[in-house]
């Protein structure tokens, strides 16, 4: 029976991009480039909110779905009494380090983040103990629609910054490797920030890759064609973007003298690649490649007394780690966007 549920397993898409932070993209159009490199894209979508995508976006969300391309994840279900547990931890070590003490507040529009997203199905009481804390803070106010919580922009996108990666590891009950993707700069600067918080001092920090731009720009191009081209070159594109996510995973716990040769013998490899998808892309559209796949992350070995790292390292993602060498922690996202100064 075991057997027949790994093999099951193995039939659903496996690289999927988590897209955060909110349960709907911010760009469409670049979807469709986006598309080229994983398996297919992740919501984290409240039950509320489940007919958003499809309502807000049908030309891209409907076709999406119907090829089994969307999926379309439940924080009544993932953000569990764990993530919970996690998120809250975290967020207070952010508090504690008074990430938070400067925000302005008077005059700032605060933006509604879902009750479910905050751990309130996973852990009600220490969800609304972490609601009552940033009340007493004047970071949040009292719902209005009884499922969300206006919050402080800026502490909005810390809470969806650690889910993404606190969320990482349900993917496997899913059949899934759930890669954090934005195309919102300032939530990889907010994670890397919350990464060097964790850095243990005999590694070189946090890793981050302005990667040469790979594909062209598809936004105008129809989506039937470019899923067509899809289905003819997904296999070199999603071998680009794991190797970037491997390139961060190996120099990222490499001391910093050693990290510059490991940089330039990994980048010469990536770069190589890189050149292949670019003529894949000019073949195919005749058009210069200008949308790059960034992604920055970190990765440490976890050691007691760096409590966001353990957090990171959620229950599942330690399964069946075991042997005489510590567990690896590892975070990443990556960053995607169109770069009009390339043509």
């Amino acid at each position: 029976m075991a057997k027949r549920k790994r093999s099951k397993k193995q039939r659903i898409p496996s690289d999927v991009a988590f897209y955060y932070p909110g349960p709907m993209w911010y760009s469409p159009d670049r979807l469709k480039t986006l598309l080229l490199f994983f398996d297919g894209i992740a919501l984290l979508v409240p039950r509320y909110m489940k007919d958003r995508p499809e309502k807000s976006d049908p030309i891209m969300a409907t076709p999406l779905r119907k090829a089994g391309l969307l999926h379309l994840l439940e924080p009544e279900v993932l953000v569990d009494k764990v993530a919970t547990q996690q998120l809250a931890a975290a967020f207070g070590e952010l508090v504690r380090s008074g990430r938070f003490d400067g925000l302005s507040k008077d005059g700032t529009a605060f933006h509604e983040l879902s009750y479910s997203r905050l751990g309130g199905y996973g852990d009600p009481e220490l969800a609304e103990a972490l609601l009552k804390e940033l009340k007493a803070r004047k970071l949040a106010r009292d719902t209005e629609d009884g499922v969300s919580i206006p919050m402080h922009p800026v502490v909005r996108a810390t809470v969806l910054v650690l889910l993404a990666q606190i969320l990482r590891p349900k993917g496997d009950e899913l059949g899934m490797e759930l890669s954090p993707t934005t195309d919102q700069p300032q939530l990889v600067d907010a994670l890397c920030e919350v990464l060097s918080l964790s850095q243990p001092a005999s590694t070189g920090g946090v890793v981050a890759f302005d990667l040469e731009t790979v594909a062209p720009d598809l936004s105008l191009v129809p989506l039937d064609e470019v899923l067509d081209f899809r289905r003819q070159h997904l296999k070199e594109y999603k071998a680009y973007a794991r190797n970037v996510r491997g390139f961060v995973r190996e120099i990222g716990a490499l001391p910093t003298r050693q990290r510059d040769k490991a940089f330039r013998d990994r980048q010469e490899e990536i770069r190589d690649l890189a050149a292949d998808l670019k003529r894949t892309g000019w073949k195919a559209w005749k058009r210069p490649a200008s949308f790059g796949l960034s992604i920055a992350g970190a990765a440490w070995t976890l050691k007691t007394g760096d409590p966001i790292g353990a957090l990171l390292a959620a229950a599942g993602a330690m399964a069946g780690l075991g042997g005489e060498s510590e567990p690896q922690v590892n975070a990443y996202s990556y960053l995607f966007a169109a770069r009009s100064r390339y043509g």
